[in-house]
């Protein structure tokens, strides 16, 4: 007699993987080797001049945070299987429009604020729609997106104020319940208190004598925080993150099996606007004005972070966490040539040996690992 509780053979196809095989396939990997190096290599040649020192480290951590807004739309956009080159435009262009209808058109600070993502967000959402109607390569449309938003905004700001800077933002944006969103600082009274007990250093003299050097922390790293964990939930955590992946994994298998492929792509266009826009408001509030060529390079420097944190350019595989990642490594890089007293221009060729020892790591490791060839 055969025996009825044998059990099936196993099937490959679900085959457990080892934690150790696990973490060396994790998209983040090449990140987060670059940022251990990053640190270490800044700790040795600029541990002494105060780059590690809480205001050191807010000096870092908020150019960080600017890359990481942008890095995280660009990722989400990126697993999803497209480009989108007019962010770098998208920002000065929100900016412009906030400054243009507050300073001068008079309308409220936070019906300027909505109104300029409702813009953006519409400009996303039509980048999106052309690529997918008109079949192009979303670095064709995004890439004519970046000149006409460009020209757009150069054209806005003369033909209303007669120059490409438009200030009196501060000013509009006082007593407005909105604009300490984007531009405001928390948690403040935790950094009177640290000074209070010695623990972080205050102003010597002036004015701000006795105030602590590190007065609280700006709504920039706490949007760029909350984005990173948005996306990080949604990627990983919800059904909508697995159709990201899949969208830009195979688009065609993911329609088969009933993924809304063409919506997904859309949403993800307009979510890349949105994070353009909250650089942008939060650049605004911080200097007090707006400029037509604010944003310059922003796109390519939100990519190659993404690809500093394991993404694929063809889509399907990435991490929020490996982007969040490379934009530190570029903060901390453009920062830290400065405390170092190194020739500012060598960030992008410090920035360019980075990304390329990453993905080259990265690569490396993934296809030793699954065998791919």
């Amino acid at each position: 007699m055969t025996d009825q509780t044998a059990m099936p053979p196993a099937d490959e196809r679900v085959a457990r993987q080892s934690r150790f095989r696990q973490a060396f396939v994790r998209p983040e990997l090449g990140a987060m080797a670059g940022t251990v190096l990053v640190f270490i290599y800044f700790a040795v040649v600029a541990g002494s001049t105060g780059m590690f020192a809480p205001d050191g480290i807010m000096n870092w951590g908020v150019v960080s945070a600017q890359f990481a807004i942008i890095a995280v739309g660009a990722c989400l956009l990126m697993i999803a299987g497209e480009f989108d080159l007019s962010v770098g435009s998208m920002i000065g262009f929100a900016g412009i429009v906030i400054a243009i209808l507050s300073v001068h058109l008079g309308w409220p600070m936070w019906a300027a604020i909505i109104a300029a993502f409702v813009v953006a967000m519409m400009v996303g959402a039509a980048n999106g729609y052309l690529v997918i109607k008109t079949g192009l390569p979303s670095f064709i449309v995004t890439l004519a997106s970046l000149y006409i938003l460009r020209g757009l905004t150069i054209y806005l700001s003369i033909s209303t104020t007669r120059q490409t800077i438009v200030g009196g933002v501060k000013e509009a944006a006082v007593g407005d319940w909105l604009a300490p969103i984007f531009g405001g600082k928390v948690f403040g009274f935790i950094f009177t208190w640290l000074a209070d007990l010695g623990l972080i250093a205050t102003f010597k003299a002036g004015n701000r004598a006795g105030q602590p050097v590190v007065d609280g922390i700006p709504m920039l790293m706490i949007w760029a925080l909350a984005l990173i964990v948005f996306g990080h939930v949604l990627l990983t955590r919800t059904r909508f993150g697995n159709w990201i992946y899949a969208s830009g994994g195979d688009a065609r298998a993911a329609r088969y099996v009933g993924v809304p492929v063409d919506r997904v792509k859309i949403a993800m266009f307009v979510f890349s606007a949105f994070c353009a826009t909250v650089f942008a408001t939060c650049q605004v509030m911080e200097f007090g004005s707006a400029a037509a060529d604010r944003g310059l390079l922003k796109e390519f420097e939100a990519i190659i972070a993404v690809v500093i944190g394991g993404a694929l350019l063809t889509g399907g595989y990435g991490s929020v966490i490996g982007a969040a990642l490379g934009a530190l490594i570029f903060g901390v890089v453009q920062q830290g040539l400065f405390f170092a007293g190194v020739e500012s221009s060598l960030f992008r060729v410090f920035l360019g040996v980075i990304l390329l020892l990453a993905v080259i790591l990265n690569t490396y490791i993934r296809r030793l690992i699954t065998g791919e060839r």
